[in-house]
């Protein structure tokens, strides 16, 4: 069997034709901006600079913390966690960059607050005594609970948008964060308490 076109059908046919072979694919974005960004996107994005600044600060916090502790249990806690929130910045730092933003610092109001409690509670006590100790616990283990939360959040956020990667790391962080916890409840309870309540 035979079919006939005529001139018309045929010139429709080599537009349809050619309309295919030019046709592009979407481009999968690689990075992120502004113009791109969900509103949920946007939020995770304002978080992740949020405990970035939170993280740096503490980078500059926690020496302070230590030289105060009366207790060189207490203080070698603080020093280590230096080092592990130092590895937390660099990992932050990663994100963003697999991400494709600019590591950006976005001064977190509530970290703030509980350091400067921290720094009173340094003025209130006395140098020396299990007293300060039991509070720099406090003021510490206040940092780890908002730590905690924020990295809990911001896994889920990432686990949502489809960030696996990224959700892996803050995972990792998360980890570390309810350890250090964790540790700072064992100094309490073992040694710091006890010793306080005796003075």
């Amino acid at each position: 069997m035979i079919i006939k076109y005529n001139d018309e059908t045929i010139y429709s046919l080599i537009k349809i034709i050619i309309m295919i072979a030019t046709k592009k694919a979407p481009v999968k974005a690689t990075t992120n901006s502004p113009e791109t960004d969900s509103r949920l996107q946007e939020f995770f994005h304002g978080e992740l600079k949020d405990i970035y600044w939170a993280e740096k600060h503490l980078v500059k916090t926690l020496p302070k913390m230590a030289k105060a502790a009366t207790s060189q249990e207490l203080r070698d806690a603080f020093n280590q966690h230096l080092e592990v929130t130092q590895g937390h910045v660099g990992r932050l730092e990663e994100v963003f960059n697999i991400l494709g933003y600019k590591p950006q610092a976005k001064k977190c109001e509530a970290m703030e607050g509980i350091t400067k409690e921290g720094e009173e509670i340094i003025a209130d006590t006395e140098k020396g005594t299990a007293t300060r100790d039991v509070g720099l616990i406090f003021a510490g283990q206040k940092v780890e609970h908002y730590e905690i939360a924020t990295y809990g959040s911001l896994t889920q956020l990432a686990k949502t948008l489809g960030h696996d990667e990224v959700a892996n790391i803050l995972h990792s962080t998360l980890q570390e964060e309810k350890e250090a916890d964790e540790g700072l409840s064992g100094i309490a309870e073992n040694t710091v308490n006890e010793k306080a309540e005796q003075e």
